[in-house]
């Protein structure tokens, strides 16, 4: 069975004791999370959310400028005001660099990426920092409480990451 079907077979489950039809469309706790996409990440479990309760942006190593647009929509349309960014530990961001996934995809699909900035990093707490530094620096975020985690995939936990101000 392939893995869409297999998920469809999921969702017939779900829906059949589905009862959060009501649930309002800007999210309850007035928070937008950006997060990495990696799979043994789920934010919402992580940090102890509900469905409603929180916008969860998701992207390749959960980067801010990335985010961008979804984080405009989501405070000034849906009434966010607070941002959590989580990056994590054992991150895939970490072992490339543009150039080298540019050169992937010039010899693999014969393909030019180079006006793709892919965002990797080299060092996990600065990605941080620097995704926090981006938002705060953005005329088109509002000036709200930006807080930065680093989830450990080893333990399960959030750790903050504190600012040197």
């Amino acid at each position: 069975m392939s893995v869409a079907k297999e998920l469809e077979v999921a969702n017939a489950e779900y829906a059949a004791s589905f009862n959060k039809g009501d649930l309002q469309l800007p999210p309850r706790r007035k928070v937008a999370i950006v997060a990495c996409m990696d799979a043994r990440l789920d934010p919402a479990r992580a940090l102890g959310l509900e469905e409603g309760d929180a916008h969860v942006i998701r992207n390749a190593g959960g980067r801010a400028a990335d985010a961008l647009r979804s984080i405009v929509i989501s405070q000034q349309l849906l009434g966010t005001r607070e941002i959590v960014i989580v990056h994590h530990t054992d991150c895939g961001m970490l072992t490339f660099t543009d150039e080298v996934i540019r050169d992937k995809i010039r010899s693999d699909l014969g393909q030019d990426a180079d006006h793709i900035a892919f965002l990797p990093f080299g060092d996990l707490k600065q990605s941080v920092l620097d995704d926090i530094k981006v938002l705060r620096a953005s005329p088109l975020v509002l000036d709200v409480p930006i807080t930065g985690f680093l989830y450990e995939v080893e333990t399960g936990k959030v750790v903050r990451v504190e600012e040197n101000l």
